[in-house]
């Protein structure tokens, strides 16, 4: 992509995400995910009411009475996306590709960020790691984010979204706030998901387009898969066909809400053409509630 064209397509982001994130998101942000660390500050005696779990039993032996650990919020958090740039991503019917909607998604949550004073990093991956951006704070560095997410050429294809969770555990050695940003079109995440989230405070947002779910009748129909590049005619004005391609999609969506449920992740989902304000302000306000 050329030098200018880039440049205006980072600014139209950067404008209507700035906005959304200055207007909207700011507040639900800042109440949700501010001060989600804890940082040890000191010891002091022991107090009447004082919880006896945050006892520091080395002091308190020295001293042969209870003393306890005072914990502070940390003020600054680091956030991670973990933006998938595989194959599938480059599809959409209505109005725009998924690719394009995780790109605004990114954008509006990483200006959220930096408005909350934290850091941001991001993995770029598809069925490997394709990037690893290392969290900073600053504009700049959120405009640099916004240009790799438009003009970023993944080098795979495919899919591995457990990779890239084990990259993350890896290589963010702080607890962090991640985002997985994502349509999941891969399988067997459990284990690794479970372990991510141990570790950080893992969000999915899963972002799909209606026609994978919904197989209108347009009669013979060539489709290519993204991530393999396999090739085949599909009858779509064969009711048993569209039927089977929906209970398909119905399966692969379950066993994603499974996985996710009991890795204990919360995640949303989001359409291609559709307002992902309301799905994204939900989530944070039933996190606000669980606070």
């Amino acid at each position: 992509m050329e030098a200018q064209e880039l440049f205006k397509k980072v600014r139209k982001i950067e404008i209507k995400t700035r906005g959304l994130s200055n207007q909207i998101f700011s507040g639900e942000y800042h109440s949700v995910f501010k001060g989600r660390g804890m940082a040890f500050s000191e010891v002091r005696e022991y107090q009447f009411g004082d919880d006896i779990r945050s006892i520091d039993w080395n002091v308190t032996a020295r001293f042969n009475h209870p003393f306890i650990k005072v914990f502070e919020e940390e003020r600054e958090l680091t956030v991670m996306l973990l933006i998938d740039v595989s194959g599938s991503n480059n599809f959409g019917t209505n109005k725009q590709l998924k690719q394009e909607l995780i790109t605004e998604i990114a954008a509006v949550l990483s200006f959220s960020a930096i408005q909350n004073n934290d850091k941001v990093g991001v993995i770029f991956f598809s069925d490997i790691i394709e990037k690893f951006i290392p969290p900073k704070k600053g504009s700049s560095h959120i405009l640099r984010i916004i240009r790799e997410l438009i003009d970023f050429k993944a080098k795979n294809t495919g899919t591995n979204i457990s990779e890239a969770l084990r990259y993350l555990t890896n290589v963010i050695k702080k607890k962090s706030t991640a985002f997985l940003i994502s349509d999941f079109m891969d399988n067997n995440l459990e284990k690794a998901l479970q372990i991510a989230n141990y570790k950080h405070d893992l969000i999915a947002v899963r972002v799909t387009d209606d026609r994978e779910t919904e197989i209108p009748n347009v009669g013979m129909v060539r489709m290519r898969d993204a991530e393999t590049g396999a090739l085949q005619w599909v009858d779509t004005s064969n009711a048993k066909t569209r039927n089977a391609l929906q209970r398909y999609s119905r399966e692969k969506t379950a066993a994603i809400d499974v996985a996710l449920a009991r890795a204990g992740v919360d995640m949303v989902r989001v359409y291609t053409g559709r307002d992902y304000v309301k799905p994204l302000m939900n989530l944070f306000k039933k996190r606000e509630s669980r606070k």
